[in-house]
């Protein structure tokens, strides 16, 4: 058995908060020494390259807060498991705790590792966190997992959610610290390029970033929230979506905050908030239960449709590049390169063409989304992109093809979305639609003086070929 002082290991992974993180408090309760560590490790490698840059950008800002509590943050590379063991050995650790994941690849390694350190001796311990509620704990009236969402909601939208946890007042340090790699030398924007430095002036670093973006919304929005939200040209979102993947803020912040604004008269509003909340919650919950949901048609039959794999496609590059001809699609794509999000509606918007237009299998979009996106998250992206293409659980009708230009008019009857990213044929384009041009690869070869280019396929054309192929699917 491990000294009762031997320190502890807090092994951060997406969880890069001090406020409500349960495996910090734990640590910092048990009374002995903590030594906070991120490691890149296989798992963590293999992320695109966007969200790996961002997460490069939290690992250093939670650096410095830890700093600000007298502790420090190691960073350490390699397979998790040896990087633990020679950790333990060079600090006397008797103990490793961190924040539970869910994909199924950090499943497989928590798994892995729990037993060989409990193997060793070694105390290991994981705790809640990143979900409100664990898949687990979550049943239907059978006992099975959900496939539907609004049994869901139903069920979990009155159960108690634990109040958040404060932060440290300080975090015990070890007699002596072990050796730790240098961020810089991790290169994790390498990938990047030169789309760095234009993404960077649209990120917002921090917990504390995260808690403001929280309170602004709750104080400024959140009232209008049901009917804004859908408007990418308003100001209608939470814009949580990218603290809630690094773990920057809790789920169970978010949803307190919503609680208190529908118990002081926003209820609308509050709880179509708290339904988005369960939505992730959803994805997480049926990645959780079955984890081809991202790899593979979660309907299985789905397997037998003719969508194209051929990524080599010009229909396929000028859906990537923002080039298609139908403005509202290539409008999110270009806010892609620009900001490293997109609106919500205009995602729907932009899966829907690859897939029902292009007939493109929904894989196609969601690795690009993987690679692009600073908000990725493994079971939002796998649930979206199935949700669209209609071979995932709870999905759209199969049939229902996004018309792009009635979505145009309804949710951006303005243009004001559109003018600000696409700068060809304006004689005065925006600095959002120029900073497209500085972000994109050089290959590319684009310029705001460019024409803009015709559809590459119509709505019309689209339709037609993605309901004949639905109507002689051979499933």
């Amino acid at each position: 058995m491990a000294d009762q002082n031997s320190p502890v290991i807090l092994w951060l992974r997406r969880d890069l908060r001090l406020s409500d993180h349960p495996a910090l408090d734990a640590a910092c309760s048990s009374g002995r020494p903590v030594i906070p560590v991120f490691i890149l490790d296989e798992v963590t490698e293999a992320i695109g390259a966007a969200p790996k840059w961002r997460l490069g950008l939290g690992i250093g800002h939670l650096a410095k807060r830890l700093e600000d509590k007298g502790s420090r943050l190691i960073l350490r590379r390699g397979k998790a498991r040896d990087v633990l063991r020679d950790l333990i050995e060079d600090t006397g650790a008797g103990a490793v705790y961190w924040s539970r994941l869910y994909d199924p690849d950090s499943m497989a390694r928590d798994k892995w590792i729990k037993q060989a350190l409990n193997d060793d001796g070694i105390e290991a311990k994981s705790f809640r966190g990143h979900l409100l509620f664990e898949p687990w704990e979550v049943e239907t009236g059978t006992g099975g997992f959900y496939k539907v969402f609004t049994p869901m909601w139903k069920n979990v939208r009155e159960r108690s959610v634990p109040e958040p946890l404060r932060a440290p007042a300080k975090i015990p340090a070890p007699s002596k610290w072990p050796k730790s790699d240098e961020l810089e030398g991790w290169a994790l924007g390498a990938a990047m390029n030169r789309g760095a430095h234009v993404m960077r002036a649209h990120i917002r670093l921090g917990e504390e970033a995260a808690m403001d973006r929280l309170d602004y919304f709750i104080d400024a929005k959140v009232a209008d929230y049901a009917d804004q939200r859908d408007f990418p040209a308003r100001d209608g979102t939470s814009t949580l979506s990218e603290p809630l993947t690094y773990g920057e803020i809790s789920p169970a912040r978010c949803w307190h905050a919503a609680l208190r604004a529908e118990h002081g008269g926003d209820a609308a509003g509050a709880v179509t908030f708290r339904k988005e909340l369960v939505w992730r919650e959803f994805a997480y919950h049926l990645m959780y239960h079955t984890p081809r949901l991202t790899t593979g048609n979660w309907r299985e039959d789905w397997d037998a449709f003719p969508w194209t794999t051929d990524e080599r496609r010009a229909e396929v590059r000028a859906w990537k590049e923002g080039r298609t001809g139908i403005p509202i699609v290539d409008a999110g794509m270009r806010e892609l390169q620009v900001t490293g999000r997109m609106h919500n509606r205009v995602r729907m918007i932009v899966a829907s063409y690859l897939t029902k237009h292009l007939m493109c299998h929904w894989k196609i979009g969601q690795d690009w989304f993987a690679d692009q996106l600073v908000d990725w998250d493994p079971a939002s992206n796998a649930l979206g992109w199935q949700w669209v293409a209609g071979s995932g659980p709870d999905a759209a009708p199969y049939f229902r093809v996004f018309n792009p230009l009635t979505q145009a008019e309804k949710f951006d009857p303005k243009a004001r979305y559109r003018n600000a990213w696409i700068a060809e044929g304006q004689a005065d384009p925006p600095d959002t639609a120029l900073a497209y041009f500085d972000a994109i690869p050089r290959r590319w070869a684009r310029a705001a003086s460019d024409a803009y280019p015709d559809p590459v396929v119509t709505h019309e054309a689209g339709r037609k070929a993605a309901l004949n192929a639905y109507e002689n699917r051979e499933f």
